[in-house]
């Protein structure tokens, strides 16, 4: 007999919200141009495809340097050059914190509520330097969490597996009785997993080459009903 679900948590970025044009290509451009660094817009993807390896690494202290080299990389991917190049990568680290350059996924209100609605606790556990209070006051999910964790306040980054056990502690929840649903296989994942919680891994765009045939995948957080 399966395990009852006591307690689901959410990853933030690229799970329950997505960045807009800011932290798009044409975005990267403008912030680039205020520290006199010229970069190809149609370099992004592929930049970012390049860099992603730096920060899927991370599994300490958190360490906002981390992120300024990660998107230092991009930017050097993108043909930048020069002094400006970190200026311009602390500026979009510091506007990532900012909930206006966001928007969430349609699916995410209905779902949450929907889970709230079971007495299910949910919480929040983020590799981020938002303050989540803020978050779920501007996107107007304010009482659906019973926890909110980030990385920056914690002071460990996923899958480090003390930000989980504090957020299990906080619900007061067995790893057996928790699911972790994120978007990082490495972070969210795998984290979890290896301190004995469940997982479901968000990938909107379809499975992807190399996931565990046994892990469940979804495009939709209105799938997840199924896995808890």
């Amino acid at each position: 007999m399966s395990t009852p679900t006591r307690a689901v948590f959410f990853d933030v970025d690229f799970t329950l919200i997505h960045p807009g044009p800011a932290f798009q290509g044409s975005g990267y451009r403008e912030f680039c141009a205020r520290h006199d660094v010229n970069v190809d817009v149609d370099a992004f993807e592929p930049a970012v495809a390049q860099a992603s390896p730096l920060l899927e690494s991370t599994s300490g202290a958190y360490d906002a340097e981390i992120f300024v080299r990660y998107t230092s990389r991009i930017i050097e991917g993108m043909g930048g050059r020069g002094p400006g190049v970190t200026q311009a990568a602390r500026d979009i680290y510091d506007q990532w914190a900012a909930c206006h350059h966001f928007e969430m996924y349609p699916d995410v209100p209905e779902v949450l509520r929907a889970i709230r609605s079971t007495g299910v606790k949910i919480g929040l556990i983020s590799n981020t330097q938002r303050c989540l209070s803020t978050f779920a006051e501007h996107f107007e999910l304010v009482g659906l969490f019973d926890v909110s964790l980030s990385s920056y306040q914690h002071g460990f980054m996923k899958p480090h597996p003390s930000i989980f056990e504090a957020a299990l502690r906080a619900v007061g929840s067995s790893p057996a009785q928790a699911v972790m649903v994120g978007d990082s296989l490495a972070h969210d994942i795998e984290g979890a997993l290896a301190i004995g919680m469940r997982g479901v891994l968000v990938a909107r765009a379809g499975r992807q080459p190399g996931t565990p045939a046994d892990l469940p995948v979804i495009q939709s957080l209105r799938e997840l009903s199924t896995h808890l």
